[in-house]
Formats: structure tokens, C-alpha cells, sequence
């Protein structure tokens, strides 16, 4: 278990999450979103944020499918779809501020490469703000505010928390 709560022993690209929930760790923030299986597949391939038209209906198709796990009571893939509504506003954040998305300076280091964080880089002063990319965040916030404060899914992330750590 990492510091942030998500278990990084387990292989979540090799296991089906989808019938072994009980192997899912809900951590904070995005961590996993790109890699916990079946449910990256079927999500990422709607996720899009480069224009406000893109946000709309990608955060509205994530967004449905969000409820669509809830009513079977799938919270790993609830929560995994709560994630890609969080990246989509976090990444167009950061699209909005930065040309290219680059916040940081310089290569990515050989070993680090794959691996997210500055890694000793000098961080990049922020461009005037992208009005495209600003608004296609605000699309997502506002999705992933409705996601996060669904009350079945709390209910069913604590059920899975207290049941699964």
C-alpha cells in the first residue's frame, strides 16, 4: 500500500477488477485510472477534453456510465469513472495553464520516465490562461462534483472501505 492508499502489489492491469472487487483499494485523487481493468477500457475511449464540445460530451457519456455501475452496485468501476471525470477537469486545469500540458522543464529523467511528478525539474510559469481548455475543465468539475457527492456512491465506497480496507 502506498502512501496514498492504493495498493501497488497488486497487478490491477493483469486482474479483472470487475470480478474481484474485493482486490480494489480506493485511494484519493486519480491514482490507477490508466491502469485498473476491464474498467480503463471501457471508459477511456469516451475521455476527451481538448475542446468544450469534447468535455461535454465526454464528461456526459462518463458520467452516465458512472451511474450505469452504480445501479449494479459496481463501486470499483463508480469510483474508476468518478477518476476519469477528476483527471478530465485536472488535465484540462493544467492544458488551460500550460501550452502542450508541459508543466515542467527539461526531459523527463531516463529512470523516471512513466512515472509522474517534476522529478527535480523546474516548473514552468504559467501562460495566459486557455479560455477553450478553462472551460472544458469547468464542464468536468461540475460532473465530477455530481459524481463525488452521489450519495449511493459514498454509501457504497464505505461499505468497500470499511469491508476492504
Amino acid at each position: 500500500m502506498n502512501a496514498r492508499g492504493f495498493d501497488d502489489s497488486i497487478d490491477v492491469e493483469k486482474e479483472d477488477l470487475r470480478k474481484n472487487p474485493e482486490l480494489y483499494r480506493i485511494g484519493r485523487g486519480e491514482q490507477g485510472v490508466l491502469k485498473v481493468e476491464p474498467y480503463k477500457s471501457e471508459i477511456l475511449p469516451h475521455w476527451k477534453f481538448a475542446t468544450p464540445e469534447d468535455a461535454e460530451r465526454s464528461s456526459s457519456t462518463i458520467l452516465g456510465m458512472f451511474e450505469d455501475y452504480l445501479e449494479q452496485e459496481d463501486i470499483v468501476g463508480a469510483d474508476m469513472a468518478r477518476k476519469f471525470l477528476q483527471m478530465g477537469y485536472t488535465r484540462s486545469r493544467r492544458y488551460a495553464k500550460y501550452p502542450g500540458g508541459k508543466k515542467y522543464k527539461g526531459p523527463v529523467p531516463e529512470d523516471k520516465k512513466g512515472v509522474s511528478g517534476a522529478h527535480g525539474r523546474e516548473q514552468r510559469e504559467p501562460s495566459p490562461e486557455d479560455p477553450e481548455k478553462a472551460e472544458s475543465a469547468r464542464i468536468f468539475k461540475k460532473a465530477w462534483d455530481t459524481a463525488r457527492t452521489n450519495e449511493t456512491y459514498r454509501r457504497l465506497r464505505k461499505a468497500h472501505q470499511e469491508a476492504y480496507g
